[in-house]
């Protein structure tokens, strides 16, 4: 059975794959979940913000109750026999018993007669178990262990699930293998697509577009020359070792770009290899004017962890260790999102002017940078500032109308002035309350510098929060607030008496509350302030279905974001 509903709601086996560790492979080996189950501690927050617990065990405790799968698999550096005997109702599963990754009898028989579904499942993938550092292996064998979920929702008669994966670093070069080379070759004389066993895909700092300094080249005789290869992207975009071609490039050959996210850190201050964050700054790319700017995650690029044409979000963490991409929440909340929001949110810039600041002499650079909150959790999905170094610009005109795709920070989409787009999920609830709206926090910043340090710049021109909060009945109102007057919990809980409450209030004071006007099925926001005025665009559109990319008009039933 083909995975019938197809439903952004779903849960689907979800399989996680870390990144590249080191110059050697025992350490990882030894760690249990990949460090997928490490978290963080956020001491100024409290209750529910207080302790995130790591990746592996949120998903256990999430409303999508997930199920700890990996044991299931195992991986061996040499070929593995089939066991002679296997219990007939693993006789559909017996391709699956041999070779490098092989399931293990027991704990597959004790799935098929369980009442478990494979569809909440997590995967650990350990490539690293392999030894043999090919990403011809990692890619190969990490399509046999989609192939086995598959086949094992399909022995217990259940739906056929595709996956999602979530994967950090050099996880994410090996997933873009799997789908560009791996994928397209005959199986059983049949050409396969990606597309159809992989629904989403979440990259955490992945290198897509190489790593700025290749320092690692120059060492030899460490076993990971193909590793290392992979980083270059003019490399597999020449042609790899196996022949293949597997550049960035052409991803969106083989895989539909919009179910491809990428996760930016931008913290590369927090990053616990110095040496990596000083080469990051002396080895600019294209764009970011030298060492005036270290706009990474201390190992990888912001522009380089991105995919042309595939939507990105900004994490202010670093590439790894503690309180980083891997163990942050900040990625939790943006992939599950992505992988189960049902409504899309795009923000644009439809027109601004600084009307402050621009000095008499030197070189005035503007930048705008945008951070935006869901309600109910109280950390960013999009991080932008100035101490992020991710702000879009530098704009020269006071209009921050500039080209600039021939250098500087562009837009996600240069076209419509795209500042973000990101995923909502309405069925979040707050324990023991209901609610029929839809609140996102807005934290808008200009600032401003002197790149020849000449005159008196390097300020902060404006900012200002906002939240947006929107109404699914009796008909699709959007307000905006300065302040949190009708978004607290002592709010009335009835909807149509706090719609009554707001509209009053944005007719009675229109400063601290706006009802925004729809133009062309967008929601225009109005910013205004000393030194900087401005109208965003906000769209907001229902996601019907995982594999159907239509829209329909948000109808926002249901609460939380």
């Amino acid at each position: 059975m083909e995975d019938p509903q197809d439903d952004v709601h779903a849960a689907r086996p979800l399989v996680l794959i870390r990144g590249f560790g080191g110059l050697g492979i025992a350490d990882e080996r030894r760690v249990a979940y990949q460090g997928f189950n490490d978290g963080t501690v956020y001491p100024h927050k409290r209750g529910e913000n207080y302790i995130y617990e790591g990746l592996v065990l949120r998903l256990l405790k999430s409303d999508w109750k997930y199920q700890d799968a990996t044991n299931i698999v195992s991986y061996h550096s040499h070929l593995q026999a089939a066991p002679e005997d296997l219990p007939d109702e693993l006789a559909g599963l017996r391709s699956f018993f041999e070779g490098r990754l092989v399931a293990d009898p027991a704990m597959a028989l004790d799935v098929v007669r369980s009442t478990r579904s494979v569809a909440n499942t997590i995967w650990v993938f350990r490539y690293y178990d392999f030894e043999d550092r090919s990403f011809s292996t990692y890619g190969s064998e990490l399509v046999q262990l989609i192939d086995f979920i598959r086949a094992l929702a399909a022995e217990r008669r259940q739906p056929v699930p595709k996956v999602d994966v979530v994967a950090h670093s050099m996880g994410g070069l090996i997933v873009r293998h799997a789908v560009q080379v791996d994928y397209p070759r005959l199986k059983d004389g049949n050409l396969r697509a990606a597309e159809d066993h992989i629904n989403k895909i979440v990259t955490l700092g992945t290198p897509h577009q190489g790593i700025s300094f290749q320092v690692l080249d120059q060492l030899g005789g460490l076993g990971a020359a193909e590793e290392l290869e992979a980083f270059d992207p003019d490399g597999p975009a020449a042609g790899s070792r196996n022949g293949k071609a597997w550049s960035y490039r052409t991803f969106g050959e083989h895989f539909d770009l919009r179910r491809l996210l990428t996760v930016v850190g931008t913290n590369y201050r927090s990053y616990g290899n110095g040496a990596a964050s000083l080469l990051n700054r002396l080895a600019s790319v294209p764009g970011e004017y030298g060492p005036r700017y270290n706009r990474s995650d201390g190992l990888v690029k912001q522009a380089y962890a991105q995919v042309p044409g595939a939507p990105r979000t900004f994490v202010h963490k670093c590439h790894g260790g503690e309180d980083s991409l891997v163990t942050s929440r900040e990625s939790f909340e943006v992939a599950m999102r992505f992988f189960h929001g049902d409504v899309r949110a795009r923000l644009r810039l439809v027109e601004g002017r600084v009307t402050r600041g621009k000095d008499a002499f030197g070189r005035s650079e503007f930048f705008l940078g945008v951070c935006i909150k869901p309600r109910m959790v109280d950390f960013e999905l999009f991080h932008q500032s100035a101490e992020a170094e991710n702000c879009y610009g530098p704009f020269h005109s006071e209009q921050l109308d500039d080209d600039l795709r021939e250098g500087g920070f562009d837009w996600l989409d240069p076209a419509e002035w795209l500042i973000w787009e990101g995923w909502l999920d309405t069925r979040v609830r707050r324990a023991g309350r209901s609610a029929s709206d839809l609140v996102v926090r807005l934290d808008v910043y200009v600032g401003e510098r002197d790149s020849w340090g000449m005159g008196f710049s390097d300020n902060r021109v404006f900012q200002k929060q906002y939240y947006v909060q929107a109404f699914s009945e009796p008909e699709v109102r959007l307000f905006l607030h300065t302040g949190e007057r009708y978004l607290s919990d002592q709010r009335p809980t009835d909807t149509a008496e706090l719609l009554r409450l707001v509209e009053a209030a944005s007719e009675e004071d229109g400063e601290a509350v706006v009802a925004c006007p729809q133009v062309d099925g967008e929601w225009r926001i109005p910013v205004h302030g000393t030194g900087f005025t401005a109208t965003f665009g906000l769209r907001l559109a229902r996601e019907v279905t995982a594999d159907d990319r239509r829209d329909q008009a948000v109808t926002l039933e249901g609460a939380g974001t």
